[in-house]
């Protein structure tokens, strides 16, 4: 449908996507122009890279924007370490880290529709305020419930209470994360939108990188409170940066917000190619997601570090003395869990550059081809028991869910119009819902064949879902 031609009413204060907020349109290149610089007159080739990687911070908008994500993402990379780490001590049970997801599972996928409804129609920004005051409501009480001994390591208590806030997590992500995702051409517009989205990418991924690493020390030294009260502090901060945003845009529609959600869901269903890039997501996200929920269990039985393995450490000249304390905390679990994921960020945060920095062409290969081998590294974590080969295969795996998640959402998102774009990502959001369920189930199969097995078989089915696309579905290779 033509952007000029919209059944719904544009009531929004801007005039267009396409003039990002808060950025004057002179600061866009002409498209019209026919002549390229001259060598002698163009810039530095590592300057036109820096340029065009970091090109959407040029909007004072979209800066306040990635700070707000940072806070936010900061904390649930932290809470993706202890509350995994917390339940799986409480319980040491695969099948309580898979009912904790599929607890989160239900409200997200109940409410994620009408959270693209709302998108659609309310002021995004609005939205997001609710979304993060809320979740940092959630994190604190979790902090007190473990100050007053209602969750209790020592009792073995307190698990009903982690999975019932993580189904009103659930919930808030439903209601919230459409609008984050939504929001973003409206500050950099459709020209940068791909660089946008790969540069959020790289701040989830730095997140990715430090977070988890923070919370597992964090717990290592003063108890798992202690990353609850930080994950409060990252939400205020994400409050404080998303409240500097300028309003957005809404459209307001003529069949109510059950009317559009139906209308939604045709326009999905006539738009082949998004229906096809919605459905490849879900089956990636779904299949390759276990491993995160579940790697407590590896850290704590699998990828074990004998006491006295890494007392060289101590040795070494000059900084030794500083790091004397270093090999007993890799006897830790929950530290040998943080450096795990957060060594993944390392692999993430590349990729994601690359895709900031990547030009317009076989985008839609690379997306598809990231896939088969993101399933092949999973299967070779999943059956190491070195915690050295473990993270050398985690930056290979943060590479790969890097380049999959910035891909197939600049993909999406520059393959659907702005009146359903919230809605469109509403669907996109559904992945995470989905791919909770598939982790119960994993984490049951986990119970009978083992974690090794129910893991690494999740993951190599990936490759007959490529296989597939690639020869039944060549328009998703084809896109640019």
């Amino acid at each position: 449908m033509p952007f000029g031609r919209l059944p719904f009413r544009h009531s929004y204060q801007h005039s267009s996507l396409l003039e990002p907020v808060g950025l004057s349109m002179s600061l866009i290149p002409d498209r019209t122009a026919k002549s390229e610089p001259s060598d002698a007159t163009a810039p530095p080739r590592e300057q036109r890279w820096r340029r065009r990687t970091f090109e959407s911070f040029q909007s004072s908008a979209y800066r306040w924007y990635w700070g707000g994500m940072m806070g936010q993402m900061a904390a649930m990379n932290m809470q993706m370490v202890a509350r995994a780490w917390l339940v799986y001590e409480l319980t040491d049970q695969y099948v309580m880290l898979g009912l904790m997801m599929l607890a989160n599972a239900g409200p997200m996928l109940l409410l994620s529709l009408f959270g693209g409804v709302i998108a659609d129609r309310m002021q995004k920004k609005r939205i997001l305020l609710v979304g993060q005051a809320a979740s940092a409501g959630v994190a604190l009480s979790v902090a007190i419930a473990i100050y007053v001994g209602t969750i209790s390591l020592e009792e073995g208590t307190g698990v009903g209470f982690l999975i019932a806030t993580s189904a009103v997590h659930g919930l808030i992500m439903g209601f919230m994360m459409p609008s984050r995702q939504a929001i973003i051409p409206e500050l950099v517009g459709t020209r940068r939108l791909m660089n946008a989205v790969a540069l959020n990418a790289a701040g989830m991924n730095i997140n990715r990188l430090a977070a988890p690493g923070a919370a597992g020390l964090l717990i290592a030294l003063f108890g798992v409170q202690t990353v609850y009260l930080a994950m409060t502090g990252m939400y205020v901060v994400a409050i404080a940066l998303i409240a500097m945003l300028p309003a957005t845009s809404t459209f307001t529609g003529r069949r109510g917000a059950w009317g559009d959600l139906v209308e939604g869901l045709r326009y999905v269903k006539s738009n082949t190619l998004v229906l096809a890039l919605l459905t490849l997501t879900m089956l990636s996200v779904s299949l390759s997601m276990p491993i995160m929920p579940l790697m407590p269990a590896f850290a704590k039985d699998i990828q074990i570090v004998e006491p006295g393995s890494y007392d060289w450490i101590a040795s070494l000249p000059l900084i030794g003395v500083l790091l004397s304390d270093l090999p007993r905390l890799f006897t830790e679990s929950s530290f040998r869990l943080g450096l795990l994921m957060s060594i993944s960020g390392v692999g993430s945060l590349v990729g994601s550059l690359l895709v900031a920095s990547m030009r317009s062409r076989n985008r839609g290969a690379i997306f598809l081809w990231s896939t088969p081998a993101l399933g092949l590294l999973l299967a070779l974590y999943a059956f190491t028991s070195s915690f050295e080969l473990a993270l050398l295969v985690c930056i290979g795996i943060g590479l790969g869910q890097s380049a999959r998640m910035a891909l197939s959402n600049g993909l999406v998102q520059y393959s659907v119009d702005d009146e359903h774009r919230g809605r469109v990502m509403s669907f996109y959001m559904m992945e995470i819902g989905v791919s909770n369920v598939v982790v119960f189930v994993v984490a049951a199969l986990a119970e009978t064949i083992g974690i090794q097995w129910a893991v690494a078989g999740s993951a190599l089915l990936l490759l007959p879902v490529t296989l597939i696309y690639y020869v039944f579905i060549p328009s998703v290779r084809r896109l640019q």
